[in-house]
């Protein structure tokens, strides 16, 4: 039976990860969580408890002179069967903690709560951000919705989002743009389809120019970014007996982040020349900032425990929001990102203690 509250904040940083994991959090469905977390937080004297909605926001007042941001969205995808949580073995010994949130990204916010409590005098102010609405449509956003409502609560020198990136550094992200390419043709009867012009026929161009399109992989910063242009839809058709007038393509243009969102519409545009192309979502992407001093100072940190070296990150994430403000931003948090959203996610505890581990590092 799933509990709406959390357990000691400063104990096992696996085991608060699957007591958030086990308060359901579905989009549209976060404030039993959002609840536990302002219950948990509050009592601690350190902290100024703040909330928008079903965000969250704590934050420290020692008047260092820099402030960090650390962040994570509270939601989840839809569970299957796949609440409450559980360990497993791994072949190789490793043992996981197996369950809807363990990988996105229900880790990383455990990680951000235990730190939260533990580090009563962190080496810099320290603002955690608890958000809600981040797995559905962008302008539902929780943290959208805070730089609206409260830009003053996320303003910094640095954020991390917690987002699944396997223990490393995901410098930055791509921009995201989805946009409809439509074909026109004249509607008949298929019996007397030379009367008509078939319009999912002309679509066969639009899917040709997609199947023999070369994606870029862009050096920004000295992260190599992969971009991505893809059908991800395709309607048409009017009944089984009649020549469509209309046939729609969605296409999803992953784009790096040396370009600006104004660039890649141009791009679609010149890529489907002669065709209407209606763009209906558009995200810019955000640079590493790794030239950035605290954040070459966070990656030495984090690389000291964890290893590895910083990577780009090839989806879109929230990332991009704090850039918008000028805050330089990177990736960090458990969880194989491949795994995201994945009926089977999990993540090896030792991850999860190892990312808080580096944060501590860093921050005490």
């Amino acid at each position: 039976m799933a509990t709406s509250a959390l357990p000691e904040l400063t104990g096992d940083v696996v085991a608060l990860t699957a007591a958030v994991c086990d308060i359901p959090s579905v989009s549209e469905d976060e404030a039993r969580l959002a609840d536990a977390i302002e219950a948990a937080l509050t009592p601690l004297t350190h902290l100024e408890v703040l909330r928008d909605g079903d965000a969250v926001v704590a934050r420290t007042s020692l008047g260092r002179d820099r402030r960090v941001v650390i962040a994570g969205h509270i939601d989840t995808v839809p569970i299957v069967s796949n609440v409450p949580t559980w360990r497993e073995h791994a072949l190789d010994g490793t043992e996981e903690l197996w369950g809807r949130g363990t990988v996105d990204m229900k880790g990383g916010v455990a990680v951000a709560l235990h730190l939260a409590a533990v580090l009563t005098e962190p080496r810099w102010d320290v603002t955690w951000v608890f958000y809600d609405h981040e797995e559905v449509a962008s302008e539902a956003n929780g943290l959208g919705r805070l730089v609206r409502n409260h830009p003053d609560w996320l303003a910094g020198d640095l954020a991390i989002l917690g987002e699944p990136t396997a223990g490393g550094i995901e410098g930055g992200c791509n921009g995201t743009l989805r946009a409809e390419v439509s074909t026109a043709g004249r509607t008949a009867h298929s019996a007397r389809a030379w009367r008509g012009v078939n319009a999912i026929h002309a679509a066969g161009e639009i899917l040709q120019r997609l199947n023999t399109y070369t994606p870029r992989d862009v050096d920004v910063d000295g992260l190599v970014y992969r971009e991505g242009m893809n059908a991800v839809g395709i309607t048409g058709g009017i009944a089984s007996n009649m020549i469509p007038d209309r046939c729609v393509v969605t296409v999803n243009y992953r784009f790096a982040p040396s370009l600006t969102p104004e660039d890649a519409v141009a791009h679609v545009r010149q890529l489907f020349d002669g065709f209407d192309v209606e763009v209906t979502d558009l995200a810019g992407g955000a640079r590493p900032g790794l030239d950035d001093p605290l954040v070459q100072g966070f990656v030495t940190a984090v690389t000291g425990v964890t290893g590895g070296r910083p990577g780009p990150k090839y989806g879109w994430t929230d990332v991009a929001r704090f850039a918008e403000l000028g805050v330089p931003a990177v990736n960090f948090g458990p969880g194989d990102p491949m795994l995201a959203h994945a009926d089977d996610e999990h993540c090896p505890v030792e991850q999860i203690r190892t990312c808080a581990q580096a944060l501590h590092a860093w921050l005490a």
